[in-house]
């Protein structure tokens, strides 16, 4: 429990202070004083402020997956999925222009697919779409949430994801129903 805790207390004073300066600038030296912790007892459980990171984008992600509804459509999923990133605007920005950016593009891409593979999933009940068509479909809507994401954060995050999100849902409503409809009925390729 105490463990837990430990980490906890690492993890949220990190993203604290990345929420205020870049990631550049954060130390071990500087988390550890902030959590009036010893340095061993950061490296007992971090190898570095990047396993830190590493570990927040992991934690998050199992946390979408956890937390999926599957009565909520793939715009309310999306999201949601992207609470911390909205709660944590300044750190995404942050470790966007960071020599780390590799590891938020991953984050982004595997919340998004899991968001599109559950959504596709959901809606092909009934429906005899092939696996790989499912996958595909699922796939193109992961990468471009996950280009418009990247986009987003790359302008400056100034518009509202929420509206953007719904108006994308919006325009494009029924086009997954349909292409899983379109599989049913195409010979296999």
């Amino acid at each position: 429990m105490v463990q837990q805790y430990t980490k906890k207390m690492i993890r949220n004073e990190f993203i604290k202070m990345l929420n205020e300066r870049p990631l550049n600038t954060i130390t071990v030296k500087s988390i550890v004083e902030a959590c009036e912790i010893n340095r061993n007892t950061f490296y007992y459980y971090y190898s570095d402020v990047y396993a830190v990171l590493s570990e927040i984008f992991q934690t998050e992600l199992q946390r979408v997956i956890d937390e999926y509804n599957d009565t909520l459509s793939w715009e309310e999923s999306f999201i949601a999925a992207a609470k911390f990133a909205l709660e944590n605007r300044k750190a995404i920005y942050h470790v966007y222009n960071s020599m780390q950016r590799e590891q938020l593009e991953n984050y982004i891409y595997n919340v998004s697919g899991n968001v599109m593979i559950r959504y596709v999933e959901k809606v092909s009940k009934g429906i005899s779409a092939s696996s790989k068509d499912k996958e595909l479909i699922a796939s193109f809507y992961q990468c471009a949430l996950t280009q418009m994401l990247l986009h987003w954060i790359s302008s400056g995050m100034n518009e509202d994801p929420d509206a953007v999100s719904r108006r994308i849902g919006q325009l494009f409503d029924g086009n997954i129903i349909l292409s899983l409809k379109r599989s049913a009925a195409l010979d296999d390729v």
